[in-house]
């Protein structure tokens, strides 16, 4: 038994969250369900502002770009769980569960860093109107968006490689329904302090310096529509920007319970709940959200559909 338990873990066992043959059953179409909504929801905004002339500028731009990455994202988790829900085989390698937490991390950091940039370019668009067209362009805009995603794949590189030098004997079984690094770093057999130390600083690092653009930024739009004399002006700002507000404000939350706890602090047992936040809700609520009160998006949309033909007589 001493032996076997040096034996190097060539796979892992995702857990999931049940063993019930009908509640497996009911999972399955949930989130095939969210699935499909989300892809085709996202798909739907990158389709119609590559179409649209008077979407081609930076706000649509960066919500394009969101969209993109929500496919990714929610890409990266969900069909493995579908296909553990559905054909029962929830094993993966233990390279193939490295970079399932790698591409996590990539779409998560950016995540972050898009959210960011989307606040800051309404905090122009509201409280400096005139020079908004002079601050910001479309060039600049694809800049930015690069720089977000160079700068989510470099923060998931560092903890990946962090990752890669941890030694898997056994146990295998990973009691989530996806590679995250909280319940991976639990089945190492080295010594997961320093891991666990770079999960946190990248996450305070990602998360804090994101947090503090998002946060300024939706202050000063607030404080601007609170000084305009018009109480449309004000309903209209805070229309805007409460929803985007209470969404960001969950996957930020949800996101720092998990990474950013102090790394002797022990996970618990609603962690994969927290997870389905910003794994599954976020990309389904972020194309709503930032679409559900914008003009210009949904006349677009109406002119698609009408184009297209699908309610002719």
């Amino acid at each position: 038994m001493e032996g076997a338990n040096q034996t190097e873990v060539t796979e892992f066992i995702l857990m999931g969250f049940s063993t019930s043959p009908e509640l497996q059953r009911i999972l399955f179409v949930m989130f095939l369900v969210i699935y499909l909504l989300t892809i085709a929801s996202n798909t739907s905004i990158i389709a119609i502002v590559r179409t649209c002339p008077t979407l081609h500028c930076p706000m649509y731009m960066l919500l394009s770009n969101l969209s993109f990455l929500e496919i990714w994202y929610i890409s990266v988790t969900v069909p493995k769980m579908l296909a553990g829900l559905l054909l029962g085989n929830r094993s993966i390698s233990v390279s193939g569960c490295i970079a399932q937490m790698s591409f996590f991390f990539t779409m998560g950091s950016t995540e972050f860093f898009l959210l960011a940039l989307m606040a800051y370019d309404r905090y122009l668009a509201i409280c400096h109107p005139l020079r908004y067209s002079t601050i910001i362009c479309n060039a600049l805009c694809l800049k930015l968006s690069a720089v977000a995603w160079a700068s989510g794949f470099l923060a998931s590189s560092v903890l990946t490689v962090a990752v890669s030098r941890l030694s898997f004997r056994g146990p295998n079984e990973i009691d989530h329904f996806f590679c995250d690094f909280v319940p991976l770093s639990k089945l190492s057999c080295s010594d997961t302090r320093l891991s666990k130390l770079v999960c946190f600083t990248l996450t305070w690092a990602v998360a804090g310096s994101s947090f503090l653009l998002t946060a300024s930024s939706y202050g000063c739009i607030l404080r601007t529509a609170w000084r305009t004399p018009s109480e449309s002006g004000l309903q209209k700002a805070l229309s805007t920007c409460s929803a985007h507000i209470i969404v960001t404000g969950i996957f930020y939350g949800s996101a720092l319970s998990m990474y950013a706890r102090p790394p002797g602090m022990e996970s618990s047992s609603m962690d994969k709940v927290v997870s389905l936040l910003y794994c599954v809700l976020i990309p389904l609520l972020n194309p709503v959200v930032y679409t559900l009160r914008n003009k210009m998006v949904k006349e677009a949309l109406r002119k698609a559909v009408m184009h297209s033909g699908l309610f002719r007589v």
